[in-house]
């Protein structure tokens, strides 16, 4: 077997490296096509031929070497012809390439058969006969070279390239397809005519590859580039492999990896010029002038356009583009729309920098003064600096970044910068860059070099706010040094604090930063120059959001109460908050004071925009919210899904402190369900990171996981001895908001070992603390807490107030630890029966939850009250969903009795009825006791 060489203008369409990705023998997103072609090989004793169509670049001529090699490793002799424009006048130019590989048969065929070919390849003196003839001898060619070889496989790339003898000839052969002998194999551009257009072969389309295997794919070929530059490439390629291999040749590494914008319009690599400039440059040059100001006007809106060329001939002078199929205006929005992304590049490359200056310049006058729109075509007209422009940019910069779109934000700062005259200008729009970049966008990796262009266009600008905080946020994330971090904000805070500039975006994004400074170093001896700062800007503006995140987020144990109303306003104005700093900073502010289940469609819109390359660093705070909030909903399986990729973001990104709080999160699940190995691996990577660093939190983190570790075992002493250095009891330190998520623990490690009055005396401080009015979980816990707090008798109503506490099925975890503390302390007071109400039910919901070590230690109880334990769950073994004391009280509750009533009869407290049956609706479907007796029913009918 051998393989003619194909004719170099065919790399039209192949990209540079698809001779590798053959080589390795798969291709990206092609499943269907690959299936498709064994289909097709396997079929030979029909006789089989497939026409694959699809545009320039969508790897047809990838799937046709994918398909050649497969033949020839199933024993196929493969001929490949390969259609050109420079062969297409050349006769038989085609037909030649069939021939070469079969030459060593020729001789063997009929006299008069053998001259025929001869002829064809011009190694005779004889004229090639008629085209019929020549047919006729090319399957006599193709049946001996069967019998002699087994099955050929025919693959032709390109077919409308053809010259048109050898299109004819090869048409006959495509008609007459013997069984068992030859399968043929084409590929051609959607709509070129061919010879096999009127044969009847079957076709598929090949269609762009889906985004996942389109970012797979770059990701594979160019795995340095970061992931939103890969994101910008992937929406502009729209699914063509072709596009998606050249877009990144004429980028530089700096663009490649974020450290330089990215241009508006994405240049094009010669090949890539050669596909989609060339329709383009056939256009009128009327036609090709509007497309350039469509391209640069950017919504489409035709009556901007109209208005920019004054006439109202532009439906007729988009007639050709139309035609050509470049473009379409949609019917329903009435706005021009180019088919594919990339032909808007080509246009820009086929203009000139006057012409686009030009248009620009029309353009803006379109638009009223000061609007957007008007200062970005002014800027994109700007040849040299203009500082009236950049200081007009820069105010559109913060309007957009509060509309949400902060990677369009940083870009625009970014050309500010370039249109600034002047130093003092130019240094510190490169330095709110930074700012911008480090704490909202995610590009930590360039902050060091956009500071040091900053402090060469302007060294006095080295202290700005600006500059410390960029400084600051590479500080805590790369070398977690909060000591410096804290002196850089709190000296460049205080130096322009009193400029009048209260309202001032960067000052704000400084104080943001001082807070997570003053947080995450765990010292009350932070937080003075955080409070002296935030009231100096109070006094200018007053700003809701500073205000809320200082009292429930910056000592909620003593500040929250005050600021409650204010926060859950600012909750409520999520649904309409477009800006990610405001929606994360909201959302921190509501974490410590559970109101985080308001705030989950906000934070995933932010978590959503980061995987559309939008804004990371705050995408990454949204991801450990939302694990926060699933841990406390017990949404445990999606918690694990979340803290992965925001840790993935983090590793990929450099952001190492961030990068802790998802730590946490994974630690406290692996703890809770038993997972002790990564638990304490986790505890001891925090303490191992933040304990030299001098960052407190992350040692009351790792505490926190060690403590819950030691709960689930059982291990009270152990649990006692995380906790009990973290606070003198009876004292809720201040500044320390993760005592709110620590004083039921440290009740119940404390009474189980024997320290009752450190117990009583903490639960005294969390109430003379006013926690209970904070949220209905912390009142819940604060009952639980006292309950188990008390040394000799049960408090029954404490713990039935707790399990009873509205809403309580919405912390399952929490409100199964109460039930499984309550049932231990009454089995051990010899009251098994009651007792087993509320063991069953901690061990059904610690079931659901997957917490094995604390289903160990329910099941345990039951045992020894009496009780034989069933350890799969209901779910698993098709049995109603209830547990036996929920299944009772479902049934009673579904005759009509009352909670009062049914107390009476099973010898329990109204609140437990209640509580079980808010346990049980769920389970059965409901909503309320009217969809008992139906649910029962089905729930018998299907066990």
């Amino acid at each position: 077997m051998s393989f003619p060489t194909s004719p170099a203008s065919n790399d039209r369409d192949r990209p540079a490296d698809e001779d590798r990705a053959r080589s390795a023998g798969r291709l990206v997103g092609r499943s269907v096509e690959q299936a498709l072609l064994d289909d097709l090989l396997d079929s030979t004793s029909q006789g089989s031929a497939l026409l694959l169509t699809g545009e320039a670049g969508v790897g047809k001529s990838a799937l046709l070497d994918t398909a050649a090699e497969r033949a020839s490793g199933a024993g196929f002799t493969v001929v490949r012809i390969v259609g050109s424009q420079f062969g297409q006048n050349v006769g038989f130019s085609g037909l030649t390439q069939l021939l070469q590989p079969l030459a060593e048969e020729i001789p063997a065929l009929p006299v008069r058969q053998a001259e025929t070919l001869h002829a064809v390849q011009g190694l005779s003196d004889e004229q090639p006969a008629e085209l019929l003839t020549i047919a006729n001898a090319v399957q006599v060619l193709l049946s001996r070279t069967a019998a002699e070889r087994g099955p050929v496989a025919l693959v032709i790339d390109d077919p409308a390239w053809l010259d048109r003898p050898s299109a004819m000839v090869l048409g006959t052969v495509a008609r007459h397809v013997r069984p068992g002998s030859l399968v043929l194999l084409a590929a051609s551009r959607t709509g070129d005519e061919s010879f096999l257009s009127g044969t009847g072969i079957p076709s598929h389309e090949v269609r762009a590859l889906d985004e996942e295997s389109a970012t797979a794919l770059v990701a594979e070929r160019f795995p340095a580039m970061s992931a939103r530059v890969r994101q910008r490439l992937v929406t502009e390629a729209a699914g063509n492999p072709l596009a998606l291999l050249e877009l990144p040749v004429p980028l530089n590494e700096a663009q490649q990896t974020e450290r330089g914008p990215l241009p508006a319009v994405l240049p094009l690599s010669e090949r890539l010029q050669r596909i989609f400039s060339v329709r383009v440059a056939a256009l009128p040059s009327g036609t090709q002038e509007l497309l350039l100001l469509a391209v640069l006007e950017g919504s489409g809106d035709l009556h901007v356009l109209e208005r920019a060329v004054a006439g109202p001939d532009v439906l007729a002078r988009l007639g050709p583009a139309e035609r050509a199929g470049l473009v379409w205006v949609d019917s329903l929005t009435g706005r021009l729309v180019f088919r594919h992304p990339l032909t808007r590049s080509a246009v820009i490359e086929l203009s000139t920098r006057a012409e686009r200056q030009r248009m620009h310049l029309d353009l803006a006058e379109e638009f009223p003064e000061g609007s957007e729109r008007r200062v970005r075509h002014l800027a994109a007209a700007a040849i040299g600096p203009d500082d009236r422009v950049a200081e007009l940019l820069h105010d559109v910069a913060y309007r957009t970044l509060r509309r949400g779109d902060a990677v369009g934000a940083l870009t625009t700062l970014l050309r500010a910068s370039e249109l600034s005259g002047s130093g003092t200008t130019k240094g510190r729009m490169l330095a709110e860059a930074a700012c911008l970049g480090a704490n909202i966008t995610g590009d930590l990796r360039n902050v060091r070099s956009l500071l040091a262009n900053a402090v060469s266009a302007d060294p006095v600008g080295a202290d700005s706010p600006a500059a410390a905080t960029a400084a600051a946020s590479q500080l805590l994330n790369g070398d977690g040094d909060a000591d410096t971090a804290h002196r850089l904000l709190v000296a460049a805070i205080g130096s322009h604090a009193d400029s009048g500039r209260a309202d001032d975006n960067i000052l704000r994004e400084a104080l943001h930063t001082l807070l997570m400074v003053c947080f995450f170093s765990g010292r009350a001896d932070k937080w003075p120059a955080f409070d002296s700062a935030v009231a100096d800007v109070l006094r200018h503006a007053p700003d809701p959001l500073l205000s809320v995140l200082r009292g429930a987020f910056g000592d909620p144990v003593h500040s929250a109460v005050s600021v409650l109303d204010v926060l859950d306003d600012l909750i409520l104005d999520l649904t309409r908050e477009t800006d990610p700093r405001r929606i994360v900073r909201t959302a921190i502010a509501a974490a410590y004071v559970d109101r985080l289940p308001q705030c989950r469609s906000a934070l995933r819109r932010v978590v959503d925009d980061g995987r559309n390359g939008g804004a990371i660093a705050t995408a990454i705070e949204a991801h450990f919210l939302l694990a926060n909030d699933a841990y406390a909903g017990g949404e445990w399986d999606s918690l694990q899904d979340l803290t992965d990729e925001g840790l993935r973001w983090c590793a990929t990104h450099d952001y190492r402190l961030l990068g802790c709080s998802g730590e946490f999160v994974r630690g406290r699940l692996a703890a809770a369900r038993g997972d002790s190995r990564t638990a304490l691996e986790t505890a001891d990577r925090l303490d191992g990171w933040g304990n030299p660093r001098g960052l407190g939190t992350l040692h009351v983190y790792a505490s926190h996981i060690r403590a819950l570790s030691a709960l689930g075992n059982a291990d009270f002493e152990s649990a006692y001895r995380f906790l009990r250095p973290l606070s003198a009891p009876g004292r809720l330190p201040s500044h320390m908001p993760h005592s709110l998520w620590l004083f039921w623990d440290f009740a119940e490690s404390a009474a189980r070992t024997g320290h009752h009055a450190e117990a009583m005396e903490h639960v005294a401080a969390v109430r003379a603390s006013d926690v209970p009015s904070i949220s209905p979980r912390l009142a819940m816990l604060t009952d639980a807490a006292g309950a188990i707090a008390a040394p000799d008798a049960i408090d029954h109503e404490l713990f039935e107030r707790a399990i009873a506490a509205p809403g309580a099925e919405r912390w399952p975890f929490d409100w199964a630890r109460i039930c499984l503390a309550y049932g231990e302390r009454l089995r051990r007071a010899k009251a098994g029966g009651v007792a087993g109400v509320h063991l069953e039910a901690a061990l059904s919901t610690f079931q659901r939850l997957g917490a094995q070590p604390w289903c160990a230690r329910a099941a345990n109880e039951l045992r020894a009250s009496g009780v034989h334990v069933t350890t799969a769950s209901s779910a698993e073994d098709g049995r109603t969903p209830l547990t036996p004391q929920e299944q009772q009280i479902a049934q009673l509750a579904a005759t009509g009795l009352t909670n009062k009533q049914i107390a009476v009869q099973l010898f329990l407290s109204p609140r437990t009825v209640a509580a079980h049956l808010r346990s049980a609706f769920p389970k059965l479907n409901v909503t309320s006791r009217a969809g008992l007796r139906d649910a029962l029913t089905r729930s018998t009918a299907s066990s």
